[in-house]
This record gives C-alpha cells, structure tokens and sequence, in this order.
C-alpha cells in the first residue's frame, strides 16, 4: 500500500516531524512518501532531506517557496497550483491513501479531489490544533464539509478532538497521540554554571506565548537564580530583540535536533496560549527534562493530571510565583521519573505508527 503524505514544506514543524516519524515504519506492507506543498528553504530541510534518504522515504520536492507569509496569501497561491502537480505525481505513482497534515495540505488536497474526481484514494486527515482556519472564514468551512464526507479525520490529543467536535458538531474523530522516540542525549557548551539552566524552543509567533515568556524573563531580570535560553525565529522577533542586552537570557537562532541537548537544561519552558499537542512537552519528558507550561488544551494533555509546574491562563503572578517559591524547593528527579513514566505509555513512535497502519487498511 502506498501512502502520500502532504505536508506544508520539508522544514521545522510538529506536523512535519509526525508524517516523517509515521513514514520510518520497517512493516513492509507500506511504501510511504513525503509530498512538500511549499519548498523549505532553511538549514532544517537540508538536515532532514538527509534523514530522508537514510531511511530511504521517498520525497517529492514543490518547485515554489513561500518567503512572505503575510495574511497567508502566498500560501493559498501555492495550495491552488498544487493540483496540477499532483495529477503528475497521481499519474507516475498511483497512492492508495493520501494522508493530509495541517490546513495548507488539508487546502490542497481538497481542491485537487474537488478538480479531479477521477483521482480515487482513501483520504486521512490529522487534526494537529485546537484552532483551525485563522483567517480563512471562507475556505475552512468548506474544507470541513469535504473531510466529513469524505475523509478520516483523527485528532492528536483529546483538546484537539474536544475543540474539533465543538466547533463543527461532525462525528467525533478518534484519538492517534504522536509518537515521539528517546533521542541520544549530548552536551550544550552554552551551559551557565550555577545557575538553572531554563529552555524555550520554538516559533516567535503569538500561539506560542512569547509577549508572557519575555514578561516573566524581564521580571525575574535580578534573580541570579535562572537563565533563559531561547532557540527559535518568527514573526515577533522584535519582541524577542528587546531581550537581547539582559544579562539573564541568551537568544539563539532555531537549532536542529533540539531533543537531542534537552538533558544539558534544567528545565523547559511552554507559555502556549494553545497547542494540538505539545510535541517538545513530550520530547522533554521522554529526555529527563521537567517541562513548565501554561494549562492550555494540547499541553495539559502531554502531562500527569496533577503536574505542579503548571499556571493558569498564563497569569504571570503564578508564573513568578513558580519561578520564586515552589522551583527551589521541587523534588525535580521525582518529576523526571513521574513525566517520563506518563509519555512512556502513551506517546511511543511504534504505537502511532501500528494505529495509522490500521486505519489504512480499515
């Protein structure tokens, strides 16, 4: 059986990492490939171009780049020329299953099976946010009514499915947490001594809290107790830059790999106003490293029930209060093995992979 996946680009992102992490299956009954909607263009794609070709994934490049994605207007371009791509890729490879991960593929793949009907593939579609459709009003609606019909829609984490079915009252979609796998561990040089080392990797985009993170850094600017270490890029790095001369915080470009240093950290840090799912929440427990979160949907999911080191709506009062009163005194070696047990059981590379191969085949 051979599956397409469409993701946004060869690059940086959750979305991505699951479709890759899906397509490293050994069962011999599947032939997975990799079909970018937009062409990644940075340091990622190369390094995961190479992943690519060590598992020996096919992948299927897009000729058009996305360099301004103001108001998403260059990417609804690219989702509107991509049928015309996919009747050759369609016509050379003939997939049993298209497999959509996040709404630019989902956009995509839905023009393409509206244009040509003729194409018939069983169609699955992952629900990797809470949120859907931001600033697309008209085509989301639409989008939906099509999967309904006649796709497979799985959610990545009860938040997702919860949102999901609230939003558009359709059948519940079922449940395929993302597999994450313990990554080999090595040494960070950028290691303050004597201080808690804290983490934030990500994308400087709103979603992922960034006004709350540079709040609680500035207001913890004369506590010697902490340094922040912030690896990403996005949207409001001018936020970020106002951060750049405090003697309590490093700021670094996104970094590949960032699971495989995480054991270097104290702890990480999440100040997400959302998530699908907290895939760094997961790589941080499976790597021995306590993650500090805001309790949004999508990150409450990737932890114990009663995990201490959560706030609520990002108040920044309980974040300075973590930072001041209960970090200091936390059993941290308890959390490690309490977080780690929790991912363990749930969130295994091998379990996703087994559950999408059986909705292939259903």
């Amino acid at each position: 059986m051979r599956i397409f996946h469409v993701i946004t680009h060869i690059d940086m992102g959750g979305a991505e990492r699951v479709a890759i992490n899906i397509a490293m299956s050994k069962s011999p009954d599947y032939e997975h490939h990799i079909v970018e909607l937009q062409r990644g263009h940075s340091a990622f794609t190369r390094q995961m171009i190479a992943e690519l070709r060590h598992n020996n994934i096919p992948y299927h490049r897009s000729w058009l780049p996305v360099w301004l994605h103001l108001h998403y207007y260059a990417d609804r371009l690219v989702s509107i020329l991509f049928p015309l791509r996919f009747l050759f890729l369609w016509l050379r490879y003939r997939p049993d299953v298209i497999h959509s991960h996040t709404e630019m593929p989902d956009m995509a793949v839905w023009l393409t099976l509206r244009l040509f009907p003729f194409i018939k593939v069983r169609l699955i579609r992952t629900i990797h946010n809470t949120h859907l459709w931001t600033g697309m009003g008209f085509v989301g609606p639409r989008v939906e009514r099509f999967m309904q019909q006649r796709g497979t829609n799985v959610a990545i984490s009860p938040g997702a499915q919860t949102a999901y079915y609230e939003r558009y009252r359709s059948v519940m979609p079922p449940i395929i947490y993302n597999g994450v796998a313990p990554t080999e561990q090595r040494t960070y040089a950028g290691i303050v001594p004597g201080k808690t080392n804290i983490l934030f990797a990500g994308r400087f985009e709103e979603q992922k809290g960034i006004a709350t993170l540079c709040t609680i850094i500035k207001a913890l600017a004369d506590d010697r107790r902490y340094h922040f270490h912030i690896f990403g890029a996005g949207s409001q790095q001018n936020i970020i830059r106002s951060l750049c001369r405090m003697d309590n915080v490093t700021v670094r470009p996104p970094l590949h790999g960032i699971a495989s240093i995480m054991r270097s950290f104290d702890y990480l840090i999440m100040p997400s106003a959302f998530e699908g799912l907290g895939l760094l929440s997961v790589e941080a427990s499976m790597n021995g490293i306590p993650t500090l979160i805001n309790a949004c949907q999508g990150l409450t999911d990737t932890l114990p029930e009663d995990w201490p080191l959560a706030v609520h709506d990002n108040n920044i009062a309980e974040w300075l209060h973590l930072f001041r009163e209960v970090l200091p005194h936390v059993d941290r070696n308890a959390l490690v093995i309490k977080a780690q047990e929790y991912v363990n059981g749930r969130f295994s590379v091998s379990k996703m992979q087994r559950e999408y191969e059986l909705l292939y085949t259903q």
